[in-house]
């Protein structure tokens, strides 16, 4: 890992939030999403960090699709840590359809 450019790799061990919903509005996803882009922003500039950096952005893409891929059964092969493979077991245990 250590050959790999730092845009490449996202370190482990960083706190994350799950947000698990049986229903949810326009309104609230609205709100999740404001109250998101608000917390961004304001960690970079008490962090002095880029929000807008656009390697991670594109990284995180690249990660929502493998585990998209892994939700949707389009491959069984199982997550890269621990967390992620017990909440895409959660749901698709739920999933109705």
């Amino acid at each position: 890992m250590q050959k790999l450019a730092p845009h490449k790799v996202i370190p482990g061990n960083r706190p994350s939030n799950t947000l698990v919903v049986e229903r949810i509005s326009p309104r609230r996803l609205g709100a999740l999403v404001a109250m998101y882009e608000h917390k961004v922003f304001v960690q970079s500039v008490i962090w002095g960090t880029n929000a807008f950096d656009q390697w991670g952005v594109e990284l995180g893409k690249e990660m929502g699709k493998a585990v998209y891929q892994r939700l949707t059964g389009g491959t069984e092969e199982p997550a890269d840590d621990a967390s992620t493979q017990g909440l895409i077991h959660y749901f698709r245990g739920r999933h109705r359809g």
